[in-house]
């Protein structure tokens, strides 16, 4: 492998430690010391050993096991008279890897890459992890919520495509319901739900119905912006067709289609104002 002083360090991106990561067979994912040495651009593994230990010592000291993220495997390598001999490799955990870049030489550029990378990877699973562990209320705000921050950029895309009177954001707002509730425009989930105008769709909705929701609206904010999509009728047809797409996406995993998933009863205003009476009550026992 070619090591990083070979190649423009300008390059370099989050791809970089995408590139050399690895899933065994229970979907875990983990990567080679031996591969991440040349992204580090340690030229000697002696040295980047001492870079390991420092790593597993403050494993140790955070009272985590260290074999559960640094695991000894050999490794077998070709000599130039076509034999080959058998060399030390690591398999490491994504929080193994944090650790190492952490203890790594931060002067180098792409050792800062990793620190970041590896901090907001460990990060996000740490939120997935806890995630799975809340309630579907809690999920639900959550979710609906994070869609309100993603709402208002989708919008700012919109406006950027030249969607800037409300009607006409109506509309495109309508034709992303349309792509991916196989037709159903705001009126007719509405309908569906036996919801009354006055109702916002999005609160009564479930989380994995929000989910959907929140791919639609990203993936259509990313695209709008990627491609420079200029015209309203244009922006109404990428958030139509990402709005299938997301569809199509459930049908083949054999998910219920979002206009078929249970309408909670419980609206998530009602839920964010039942959480913020636990924070006053809590907050006044606490006093």
């Amino acid at each position: 492998m070619a090591t990083v002083a070979m190649v423009d360090i300008e390059q370099y991106n989050e791809k970089t430690f995408e590139k050399i990561k690895n899933i065994n067979e229970f979907g875990q994912e983990f990567w080679y010391a031996r591969e991440l040495v040349d992204i580090l651009e340690y030229t000697k593994w002696g040295n980047f050993k001492k870079v390991i230990d420092k790593a597993k010592e403050a494993c140790n000291n955070s009272d985590i096991n260290v074999s559960d993220h640094f695991a000894d495997v050999g490794k077998m390598v070709g000599l130039g008279s076509g034999s080959e001999r058998e060399i030390e490799d690591i398999m490491l955990s994504r929080y193994a890897c944090y650790l190492i870049v952490q203890n790594a030489d931060s002067r180098k550029k792409v050792v800062a890459l990793g620190q970041t990378y590896f901090a907001v990877q460990t990060r996000k699973q740490e939120l997935i992890d806890n995630f799975e562990k809340e309630s579907e209320d809690k999920k639900r705000l959550a979710i609906r919520n994070e869609l309100v921050d993603h709402n208002k950029s989708l919008a700012e895309a919109a406006q950027m495509a030249g969607i800037e009177d409300p009607r006409d954001y109506a509309v495109f707002q309508n034709r992303g319901y349309q792509g991916l509730y196989g037709g159903l425009g705001a009126k007719e989930i509405k309908e569906r739900k036996g919801l009354k105008k006055s109702h916002k769709i999005l609160d009564y909705m479930g989380s994995t119905e929000l989910a959907a929701n929140l791919f639609r609206a990203t993936q259509t904010d990313e695209k709008l912006r990627r491609e420079n999509i200029k015209g309203k009728y244009k922006a109404n047809e990428v958030h139509y067709k990402v709005g299938v797409k997301v569809r199509k996406t459930i049908e083949e995993l054999g998910g219920t289609m979002p206009e078929d998933l249970p309408t909670p009863k419980k609206s998530v205003k009602a839920i964010e104002k039942e959480e913020q009476n636990k924070l006053k009550n809590g907050g006044e026992h606490l006093e």
